[in-house]
């Protein structure tokens, strides 16, 4: 069993009861994972992936090993038949073989190069891995999906609903720098799953994402129009898909205010963490008693451990 998209999930309602269940022993089941080792490969940074990751693997009594690739790792190569005459010093098909060797599990996190859009949507990192590994590969972020956020997001809304069928937005927001689609992605395949929410997503127009993932769901251009009657409101900023991986609007009025807030059903505010104060979300909305982001950040363990646990079962 592998976890590399939120559609890897055959009942999200059922998956989230049980890490709902987790989070409240999460000791449980800490002799499942005894004498297994998760090896956690990063070649990109992290707080919340790396830490609520490698708690979930302890609660569950597992062993746990961490590589960085920025600056401990060989530099690998993912092409098959490279002539290695260059830069990178190890192939994929080795490094692979050999870590899956000393860990029960491998999760890695790999961000999008924003370059080269084909590349980073074939998932060059996750998908050499998951071709030549002998143990399941879990998916901290890749290019395209990050669904151990997602599955936290879903246990968060599911904690705080307070109505059937609630209003949830996804919000495109300013930064000054390219960010990926992973996490919008992700939100965007975990809202698709859910059957009583209605869901919208909110934009500039052409910050469209990938047609591929978006499929029939609701765009809307007016951002203060979709923040109507929210329940939920998720903020997130991702960099242009069409004109790939570039900032092409830093518009300030989609900068999330309290007086945006106010056009809300009382919403709760969500953001994956870290954001931009001020920028994304403005301090008042970030620190007021509708934020919800800390609590999220909380079920990312949870939504690991859930994750951890159903691979162990099944080794």
């Amino acid at each position: 069993m592998n976890y590399i998209s939120i559609k890897d999930i055959n009942s999200l309602s059922k998956w989230v009861k049980s890490a709902i269940k987790i989070k409240k022993n999460p000791l449980k089941n800490q002799s499942l994972g005894k004498n297994k080792t998760l090896g956690m490969l990063f070649f990109n940074p992290s707080l919340r992936t790396r830490l609520s990751t490698q708690k979930a693997a302890l609660n569950l009594g597992m062993n746990v090993m961490v590589m960085n690739f920025t600056n401990e790792g060989w530099t690998l190569e993912f092409e098959d038949g490279a002539v290695m005459n260059s830069g990178a010093s190890e192939h994929i098909k080795e490094a692979a073989e050999v870590v899956s060797q000393y860990c029960d599990i491998i999760a890695i996190r790999a961000f999008a190069g924003l370059i080269d859009k084909e590349k980073d949507y074939a998932e060059t990192v996750i998908s050499g891995f998951l071709k030549y590994a002998t143990v399941p590969i879990v998916n901290m972020e890749s290019a395209v999906r990050h669904p151990m956020q997602s599955l936290a997001d879903a246990i968060t809304m599911e904690e705080h609903k307070t109505k059937h069928k609630p209003k949830v937005v996804l919000s495109w927001a300013p930064h000054p720098k390219a960010l990926p689609q992973a996490v919008a992605n992700s939100f965007v395949e975990m809202m698709q799953m859910q059957e009583d929410m209605d869901f919208v997503i909110t934009h500039p127009e052409g910050y469209e994402l990938s047609p591929e993932i978006t499929k029939d769901c609701k765009i809307e251009y007016d951002q203060n129009k979709a923040f109507e009657n929210a329940d939920f409101v998720y903020v997130k900023n991702w960099s242009n898909f069409n004109d790939y991986g570039k900032v092409t609007n830093s518009d300030p009025n989609w900068t999330v205010t309290a007086e945006k807030m106010a056009l809300t059903n009382n919403g709760k505010f969500m953001h994956c963490l870290p954001v931009r104060r001020n920028v994304i979300v403005s301090d008042e909305v970030l620190d007021g008693e509708n934020s919800i982001v800390i609590e999220q950040a909380n079920n990312r363990t949870y939504s690991a451990q859930l994750v951890l646990q159903k691979i162990l079962k099944k080794l």
